[in-house]
């Protein structure tokens, strides 16, 4: 981008200049108003390059955050413009100076006839700004756009050029309050002009529908602008020093139930301490294992391998022990980090054990005994900088996922990848430092990492970490003690905590994000009956750094999975059997760099093209809204976890080798899905596969809830299991069990 950068002047200087000039002319207005801006903002304006051809039709679509936002976009366009004023605000005292030396029409949005002489004016080649959503922000992202301003461009048939204003909501002239923004007397202002686009309108639309299509298209273009303008070429040490700089309102930005609080700066300096300890251990690049809960000690941990440019690998410590040093093994890694009390606690000792054999397990208890006076002022001199210089397409993390065999994949996940999933998130919902995330889901969890810890320290809102999301009476009291106000959860999870929950814990909340497996109808009843709160249903993929998708509070369709992620393309591939849907394929910024295996140790496998296959079949509507019909590979979603129903055939064929097995999901009421063993074995039982799983290192999700002994297995022609025939049959059985009872 081509840019024009306003250096500090004098601010004598520019009082001077305007008591020459007596601002008698809207040059000599401008001319101030430039001078003004470039003395106390230190005003940058980007993309120039983007402006339309002369002659162009063409409408400036700036975002609103403060009243600074109409002179300053007058003093930087290098063209005469018109300005569509908000009524409300034209009629102000303060506002009638600047609208005496501005070309400026009044635009009601609340009366879209008022428009008509706005279409004529950009017809006639009249550069015209308008703001889109007529007031200004109060929550720091897009609000509500007028439907108005999208038809003026509409019916003008002109281009919109998005505008990005960021730095001036931290003004003293911005609605932001102090505890939802750090605010600055003079802070920086940058301007950026985006690239022009056409707004995506049906040319069949008539009257009230093309209307409602052009301003969810506008709404698009300023959320897309959003995440474009996003911060996306930089590390994520060098986002949370970022957000330390602009984003801190003075309030803890870290909390768990035992180590207390965390601000940004102790967050950022003993994660320098412990990569000082830390740096002996390995080299650059290296994948270091952390196998720890959701609290304090993890966001250190994580951000001191960030700073030191290793790649945390963030195992599950609910998997197996095998599962485990399978995914040691496919990332290589040969350092595990982890507690010595979390492992007394959470009885981890096989998986250590299991550990201990292939990697070097340290403890964080022992790193922290030899820390002294000097090791700390060497994190106070490192500060913000991180002590390796990484770049934004550099691996950041690495997390675990299922393949088709049961054997994890590593999943690595790019700086890029996950700065873009924040920002495409933060356009979505509004949010800021006024609010505060309950997060329980464990950070190993690609929706625990970006959106329970990742997202909320990048954008400045405190987060309450809790080390089990399965305390189903303990969560809902501290979400009533914390004062949270934003919550993250599997359906099983929240419908966990409204059986346990008392009518009145929830009362400080206002989003309640729901991903990982299907929302049940009954939930979202629950939800709404009780503690009068709606569910945002989002969908996600660990491949796509997570969220793919997301309802939100301007556009929500219960029943689906909301709509696809800023800067996101879908395509869908035909699937036999599915007339209105396919099977989801995605690409963008957010879409993994590959994955790793543990047959092919180290060796990274990209996205071919860098499209990834979600093996999802889904249906996409016309407003863009996603519903998901059903998995196309072979695995089932247990309490939000994926469980591969090969492995568990195995346990069974390893129990009982003599017989014939199939398992099968089926929908069950409180964990999403039930697995159902249909086989030839008349004596099966829980116990031999338990056992078997035990002695495999398989996690218990593995052994099947329910069993069904058949004289024989369906099969195709093929000789092959009839894996439909079979889930039919086990739905009928326990359809008929039920109605017996």
């Amino acid at each position: 981008m081509k840019s024009r950068r306003f250096g500090l002047l004098g601010l004598g200087h520019a009082v001077v200049t305007a008591l020459v000039l007596k601002v008698r002319s809207r040059e000599g207005a401008r001319d101030f108003a430039s001078l003004l801006f470039r003395a106390l903002f230190r005003v940058e304006t980007r993309g120039l390059e983007n402006l339309p051809a002369a002659g162009e039709r063409v409408v400036f679509a700036p975002n609103h955050v403060s009243l600074l936002d109409g002179p300053l976009m007058h003093a930087v366009l290098p063209v005469e413009a018109a300005f569509a004023v908000d009524t409300g605000i034209a009629k102000a005292w303060w506002a009638k100076p600047f609208m005496a030396m501005i070309d400026a029409y009044r635009l009601d949005p609340t009366n879209p006839l008022a428009t008509k002489h706005l279409v004529n004016l950009v017809r006639s080649g009249r550069p015209l700004v308008i703001f889109p959503e007529g007031r200004l922000t109060v929550t720091g992202g897009v609000m509500k756009v007028y439907d108005g301003a999208a038809m003026v461009a509409d019916r003008a048939d002109a281009w919109i050029v998005p505008v990005r204003i960021e730095g001036a909501q931290r003004s003293t002239l911005s609605y932001m309050k102090p505890w939802q923004i750090k605010k600055s007397l003079f802070p920086k202002i940058t301007v950026t002009f985006l690239p022009k686009v056409k707004l995506a309108v049906d040319p069949e639309l008539r009257g009230r529908a093309r209307r409602r299509a052009a301003g969810a298209a506008l709404q698009d273009v300023m959320i897309e602008a959003m995440v474009i303008n996003s911060t996306m070429d930089e590390t994520l040490f060098e986002g949370l020093a970022a957000a330390w700089r602009n984003r801190d309102a003075g309030q803890p930005i870290l909390e768990d139930p035992v180590s207390g609080k965390l601000s940004y700066r102790k967050l950022v300096i003993g994660s320098q301490v412990l990569a000082a300890k830390l740096k002996p251990m390995g080299r650059t690049g290296e994948n270091v294992g952390v196998l720890l809960p959701n609290a304090n000690a993890i966001a250190v941990t994580f951000f001191a391998l960030q700073s030191l440019g290793r790649v945390p690998a963030m195992l599950n410590f609910t998997a197996g022990p095998q599962a485990l040093v399978s995914a040691c093994q496919a990332a290589q890694v040969k350092t595990v980090l982890t507690s010595r009390t979390f492992v007394e606690k959470g009885r981890l000792e096989s998986l250590i054990e299991a550990l201990q054999a292939k990697t070097h397990v340290v403890y964080l208890e022992d790193i922290r005994a030899e820390i002294g006076l000097l090791d700390k002022l060497s994190g106070l001199w490192a500060g913000a900088r991180p002590r390796v210089a990484r770049k934004a397409d550099d691996p950041a993390v690495i997390l675990f996922t299922s393949g088709s065999e049961g054997a994890p994949k590593g999943v690595v996940l790019s700086h890029r990848n996950i700065l873009a999933n924040a920002g495409q998130a933060l356009a979505r919902i509004d949010v800021n430092s006024a609010d505060k995330v309950f997060n329980a889901l464990p950070v190993f969890h690609s929706f625990g990492l970006t959106g329970g810890l990742m997202l909320p320290l990048l954008a400045g809102i405190p987060t309450y970490l809790y080390p089990s999301p399965l305390h189903y009476r303990i969560v809902p009291e501290l979400v009533y003690q914390t004062n949270a106000t934003i919550l993250f959860g599997t359906d099983t999870f929240l419908a966990g905590y409204a059986r346990a929950a008392h009518s009145y814990d929830f009362r400080s909340l206002r989003l309640v994000i729901a991903g990982a497996e299907a929302v049940k109808a009954s939930t979202r009843e629950t939800y709404h009956r009780r503690f009068g709160l709606r569910i945002l249903e989002g969908y996600g993929v660990t491949e796509t750094a997570p969220v793919l998708a997301l309802n939100t509070p301007i556009a929500n369709k219960p029943g689906t999975v909301g709509r696809l992620s800023p800067l996101m393309k879908a395509r869908l591939e035909p699937v036999a059997g599915v007339p209105d849907g396919g099977r989801l394929f995605v690409s963008g910024p957010n879409v993994m760099l590959g994955y790793l295996r543990a047959e092919r140790p180290g060796v990274l496998e990209p996205t071919p093209g860098g499209w990834h296959d979600t093996g999802d079949i889904v249906s996409i509507d016309a407003e863009g809204f996603i519903t998901i019909k059903g998995r196309a590979k072979r695995f089932a979603k247990i309490a939000g976890e994926m469980v591969s129903l090969t492995v568990v055939e195995a346990l069974a064929n390893a129990a009982w080798p003599a017989a014939d097995h199939a398992v099968v999901s089926i929908p069950d009421g409180r964990k999403g899905e039930r697995l159902v063993l249909l086989t030839t074995e008349p004596n099966a039982a829980r116990e031999p596969l338990a056992r078997e799983a035990r002695v495999k290192g398989v996690t218990e999700l593995c052994v099947p809830a329910a069993f069904l002994p058949v004289e024989r297995l369906p099969l195709l022609g093929t000789g092959k299991i009839d894996y439909v025939s079979a889930a039919a049959m086990a739905q009928a059985a326990f359809a008929a069990a039920a109605d017996a009872a």
